[in-house]
């Protein structure tokens, strides 16, 4: 299995290929500091597996470099590794194409199977991660949500999701859309109402499971 590891510091990407570097089967066959690096790293050298993190604060990060990449070489399998045991982070790494996510503090053994199972084509969650995406789905079944429930949104107000969900206010989506302020207002707590939404997180959370949302 070819990796290729993309984070921000030194230490981190020499301590992760010292580790996995001829081991079970790896060989990582380069290193990347930021997304941009990374995926010019990886259109060069084709990997079967890329282990990005999320946040690099200089050119992309790595959320970025992960929809990029899968666009342009979907064949490459992705994971995340990353300290953010957050759902709205896994929600939009898996939204942007990555098989699988896990935490740095996961243990090595984890971290290998993890490599493994996305090189194989499979997906990879860490345990507890694999759990709320279970509840939440549970959750949903036993209030009665229901696939059809979005279909029940006007294309007017599916519209107004997604400028929401991508954080422009009610001025700016009313200027964009040549509509009024009180329209704009009038669709939005429509469709909160119909979606059973409360917060602009879980509007987020909603439209990125949605595919409403591109990461640039």
């Amino acid at each position: 299995m070819k990796l290729i590891i993309v984070d921000d510091h030194a230490v981190v990407r020499s301590g992760l290929a010292s580790l996995l570097n001829g081991k079970h089967g790896i060989e990582v066959i380069g290193e990347a500091a930021d997304g941009d690096e990374g995926i010019a790293k990886a259109l060069e050298l084709r990997p079967d597996v890329v282990l990005m993190d999320l946040s690099m604060p200089h050119g992309k990060d790595g959320m970025a470099a992960t929809a990029e990449l899968k666009q342009q070489a979907p064949d490459i399998a992705v994971l995340i590794l990353t300290m953010h045991d957050d759902d709205e982070y896994l929600f939009r790494a898996i939204h942007a194409g990555a098989a699988g996510y896990i935490l740095k503090s996961a243990p090595h053994d984890e971290l290998v199977s993890a490599i493994q199972s996305v090189a194989s084509g499979n997906a990879y969650l860490y345990p507890t991660a694999t759990k709320r995406l279970m509840k939440e789905y549970l959750d949903r079944q036993n209030k009665g949500e229901n696939t059809g429930t979005f279909e029940k949104l006007s294309d007017r107000e599916k519209e107004i999701l997604s400028w929401t969900a991508k954080g422009y206010s009610n001025k700016e989506i009313a200027e964009h859309l040549i509509l009024s302020v009180k329209t704009v207002e009038t669709h939005k707590a429509n469709l909160m109402e119909k979606l059973g939404l409360k917060t602009r997180p879980d509007l987020i959370k909603y439209a990125v499971k949605k595919g409403l949302l591109t990461f640039e």
